[in-house]
Formats: C-alpha cells, structure tokens, sequence
C-alpha cells in the first residue's frame, strides 16, 4: 500500500467540534448602509454582477442581495477557480440552478487574459438585450454592479476587465485581507466597444450565518478578519477539511510524517520547521529564566495562507 493510500485508510475526525460558538459576533452586521446605496442606485444598474469564492459556491452568498436586488439580469461569478477542486463543477452548477441561479462563469481574475473574463461583456450584453433596460433603452452605454461579500475577488475581477478590455492597470485596490473596497459605488469604465461601466461596492454580509460550519467555511476562505474567529480555531477547522477530504499535500510541505488530527501537534511540527520560536519567561526554583518555545500562533498563521494562496491544494469545501 502507497503512502497516501495508507493515509486515507487512517482513523481521522469524522465532524468537527462547533462547541456552541457564536457566530453572530464574527460578522459585522449586513452593513445596511451599504445596501441602502446600492438599492438607490438600481435605475442606474442594466445587470447585477455577484461575485463569490468558487471553494464555498453554495455557502455564505448573501440572500439579501437576491430579496432586494433581485430586479435586474444576474450573473454569478465564481472566482479563485484556480485554487478550488471543480471535478463535480456539474452537481455544483445543478444546485446552483436549484436555487434560481442560471448564469453561472468561473474565473480566475489573478490569471491575465483568463478567457473566462472574455466571457462576462458578451454574456451580461446577451442578458440586458433579453431583459426590460427599465428605460434606459435609449442610452447607449451598459452599467453593471459588482456585488458580493468581502475578499472573494470583486475589485480583482474589476481590474482584470480593464486589463482585458482596456488595456489599463488597477483601478481597484486589492488585497488579501476583507474591508478593503470602503467607498460605496464607485464608478469604474471596464470597456469601450461596447461602453461598460462597473459600480464597485464594499463586500455585505448576510444579516444571519445559516450556521457556525458555514461561519467557519467564509473564515477559512478569508471573507473575515481572522482574529474574530481565532487563528487557531480557522486552523484546527482547516486541518479536519484537509484530511476529511484526504487532501494531504500539508503532511508532505511541513515533512510531518503522516497525516494528523491534533492540532497542537501539527503546529508544533510547523513551527520547527520554520524556525518560528518565541521567548517565554519560566520561573524556577533558581530564579526567572527565559526558554525557546514554538510560536503556535506564527504556525497557524502560515498553515492558513499556505492553504489560501492554493499552496495545499485545490479543495471543494461545499
């Protein structure tokens, strides 16, 4: 038996310990404001672009934008296609429809020239031409809002359509953590045959998680600021994903041997192997002395990137 079939057969977590966490204070509310800006806007808006993390497809989309946004053509963007494993993309997008969602492209907005972002002008123009432009029939330029929660890649797709379209650099800031996008709608052209304007929004959350499992898939995914879940909390649910779905390619980047279910075990072998140490003040019977320790924050730390950046390979968390 191979290593990695060894692996599988394993007696690892079968569920992960929820411990009646409250999620509600992870989240910083559904940013009303936001919403209000972007409902006032609509006579403006010919399509509703939402973009979403392609790894949770079917989790943590916010309702609301379909309950008050719902009156315009729809187009779901999965991005960050690269890092999410899309060998059952069919029973995805047949769930997906389930739902009502028929217009459904993937990306990867961080790629140039993805040929997914060709795709999105042709096919939000076919939408708007098969829908009441709620007279704006006469107006000649198409205006599209960008939606979504945060940090799944709505100002990276932005910028990717003027590389695409424009030939132009960033007109978003973009960056690894959610809150960056703070202005609400600002106006951006994307491209000029046709003329395509985006209305980049800041991310808005749901005003309720349906549960804490899907709390911690949009933390695993960085949608929120890691410290109000806990590090060691995102990394302890990282860990049972990978090996629920025998995603090992961690046992062979930090040389851990063979696959683990303890987290502290797992941080410990990580921080080793970075050399990530801290100073700890020890008293003892001949005086306070200070001793080397593994910085088990510093481990989860890197376990949690290394898994964002795609580094421990492509997974499916829906």
């Amino acid at each position: 038996m191979s290593g990695r079939a060894a692996w599988a057969a394993l007696q690892l977590r079968r569920s992960f310990d929820l411990a009646n966490r409250d999620v509600a204070r992870w989240f910083p509310g559904h940013m009303a404001k936001g919403l209000k800006k972007m409902q006032a806007s609509l006579k403006k808006v010919d399509c509703m672009i939402e973009v979403h993390d392609a790894r949770i497809p079917l989790s943590g989309r916010n309702p609301v934008f379909k309950e008050t946004l719902n009156v315009r053509p729809h187009l779901l963007v999965l991005n960050k296609m690269d890092i999410a494993d899309l060998t059952d993309k069919q029973r995805i997008l047949k769930q997906l429809e389930e739902q009502g969602v028929q217009n459904v492209l993937f990306t990867n907005c961080l790629q140039d020239r993805d040929v997914h972002i060709k795709q999105i002008v042709p096919t939000v123009i076919d939408l708007i031409q098969k829908s009441n432009r709620y007279h704006r029939t006469e107006n000649m330029e198409y205006c599209l809002m960008v939606i979504g929660v945060p940090n799944v890649g709505k100002s990276s797709l932005i910028n990717a359509m003027r590389r695409m379209y424009l030939k132009k650099g960033k007109a978003s800031r973009v960056g690894g953590v959610p809150g960056i996008t703070r202005a609400v709608l600002t106006k951006i052209q994307v491209c000029e045959r046709p003329v395509v304007f985006l209305l980049d929004t800041p991310g808005v959350f749901s005003p309720h998680i349906e549960s804490v499992e899907v709390g911690l898939k949009l933390a695993l995914c960085g949608t929120i600021l890691d410290h109000l879940v806990g590090e060691e909390v995102i990394a302890d649910y990282l860990l049972f994903t990978l090996n629920k779905h025998q995603k090992f390619d961690y046992v062979e980047r930090y040389q851990l041997g063979e696959p683990c279910d303890d987290l502290q075990t797992v941080l410990k072998k990580i921080a080793v192997k970075l050399g990530k140490t801290q100073k700890v003040k020890a008293i003892t019977g001949v005086g306070n002395v200070n001793i080397l320790m593994p910085n088990y924050s510093a481990a989860a730390y890197d376990f949690i990137r290394t898994f964002r950046k795609g580094d421990l390979g492509k997974v499916m968390l829906d």
